[in-house]
């Protein structure tokens, strides 16, 4: 049986460890833990020695301070006050260091300094953008002049026709086709007269073909254009080329045709033939198809001429200066468009940058807002630990002293009747920081109307820079149509 019994002891000693607190503290949750009055009590002795001490009379009725328990349990609660302090100091810092990350002196000076900047960087652009479309706007003057000077010399009141690119590609096209028409055509014919048969005749029609055709086409190009011209002797030197294109077109086709009428069992040279009867009768040909290979030939010849004279503008030179003058035209209106469009993306990320500032200002100020208010919880919890610390004293103090006063037969001292007062931390009151958090919150507010300010003279800067854009066509006109004035 006391087997049994030192085996349940032993048991209830291990669920004594067991449940035993592994600190003085309460459980909890806040930063200052409450003290656990009735384990220190137990683990002091309190009630106890508060027996024992009142069974011996002490401490005497008329002691004035308090024994040596009761400043153990008054150097305990001390010595947690102490801590408790200590961990106040340690949370204070640590907000101390969230402010001090804020860095709201360097932004406020990165602002003040670097948005009046962004607009005279933005206003240095709009004037080498001035300057370069100055120079855009002078070439298109030059060349307009150049254009006026071109009609009013020559007597042109028309617009210049000018070919486009699917035009020139129809007409090389159709040139194309003639050659490779006439080429089947000329070899059909040749081939009967040719000592090498089909071969031979196709290597003839190529030739003639190609001489035919680019020539002519060459020859209307710039020869017969000529006769447009105001200037008499180059209207002179037009006519002449004319007929001399002529001579050539009747003399090309009349050989072609006197080449088919040459039987190919000829023993003479065919060329000396052919010369021989464009000698003595170039007219006279026996078959009725040799005049239909010559009409045919005429007719692509005069067509590949008329595609070179209306292959670009009639007036020779009218074209190049027209072209001249639509180009310069082009690289304005391009230059124009393209400088507003990185004035405005200048300005753009200017203004994200400054709203971004703005947004950030405005962040970091709820943030000091929040530290200031987790800075005031902290004071005011202490203060309150502070409460319970009191009240954990004296409630340690009772333990001892109501054990005690039970255990004496005369009266206890009189100081037993009074509540002990620990000596409290004095925290430093938060009107400097309120000062601080007035002055941080007019340095932002004065910081986000720069920006506002600066913001809105960037977007001043633009208009102004669009509107002298507008104003060069004003400084340096030019013709009222064309492309410029659109």
């Amino acid at each position: 049986m006391s087997s049994l019994g030192q085996k349940q002891s032993a048991i209830r000693r291990l669920l004594n460890l067991v449940n035993q607190p592994r600190h003085d503290y309460g459980p909890g949750t806040d930063i200052f833990l409450d003290l656990n009055v009735d384990l220190i009590a137990a683990e002091l002795q309190l009630a106890q020695y508060g027996a024992e001490r009142g069974a011996q009379e002490r401490p005497a009725q008329d002691a004035q301070t308090l024994d040596d328990v009761e400043h153990r349990i008054v150097e305990r609660i001390e010595r947690h006050k102490q801590d408790a302090h200590s961990l106040y100091l340690e949370h204070l810092h640590t907000y101390d260091q969230r402010m001090a990350a804020l860095d709201f002196e360097e932004r406020f000076a990165v602002i003040r300094q670097a948005a009046p900047e962004a607009v005279g960087d933005f206003r240095a652009e709009a004037a080498l953008g001035r300057d370069e479309l100055f120079a855009l706007r002078r070439r298109v003057i030059d060349s307009e002049r150049e254009r006026e000077y071109f009609r009013a010399t020559h007597a042109l009141v028309r617009q210049a026709r000018l070919s486009t690119t699917g035009w020139m590609v129809l007409k090389i096209g159709i040139l194309a086709v003639m050659f490779v028409i006439e080429i089947v055509v000329n070899g059909g014919f040749l081939a009967k007269s040719n000592p090498l048969g089909p071969l031979g005749g196709a290597v003839d029609a190529v030739s003639f073909a190609a001489l035919n055709i680019i020539a002519s086409f060459l020859c209307g190009l710039v020869m017969v254009r000529l006769l447009n011209r105001r200037n008499f002797l180059l209207k002179l030197l037009g006519l002449i080329g004319f007929a001399g294109y002529l001579v050539f077109a009747v003399g090309l086709n009349l050989v072609l045709s006197h080449l088919r009428e040459i039987p190919p069992s000829a023993s003479a040279d065919t060329g000396q033939e052919v010369l021989k009867q464009l000698m003595h009768a170039p007219f006279v040909l026996n078959d009725v198809m040799s005049w239909v290979l010559f009409c045919i030939g005429f007719i692509f010849s005069l067509v590949a001429m008329s595609d070179g004279l209306l292959f670009t503008d009639p007036y020779p030179g009218y074209a190049g200066v027209e072209k001249r003058w639509f180009e310069a035209n082009r690289k304005y209106r391009e230059g124009k468009s393209e400088l507003v469009d990185r004035l405005r993306i200048i300005r753009d990320g200017a203004i994200e940058a400054m709203n971004g500032a703005a947004r950030d200002l405005s962040v970091r100020r709820g943030e000091f807002d929040g530290i200031l208010k987790g800075r005031s919880r902290l004071a005011q919890r202490f203060a309150e630990h502070q409460n319970h610390i009191g009240r954990a004293c004296n409630a340690l103090l009772t333990v001892y002293r109501e054990a005690n006063r039970r255990a004496r037969r005369n009266s206890v001292p009189k100081y037993f009747d009074k509540p002990y007062e620990i000596e409290r931390i004095i925290l430093a009151g938060d009107g400097t920081e309120e000062t601080a958090r007035e002055r941080l919150r007019q340095s932002i507010t004065e910081s986000q109307q720069i920006l506002e300010g600066q913001i809105k003279a960037i977007h001043e800067a633009f208009e102004a820079a669009a509107k002298t854009y507008r104003e060069i066509d004003e400084l340096i006109p030019g013709e009222k149509s064309g492309p410029a004035s659109a």
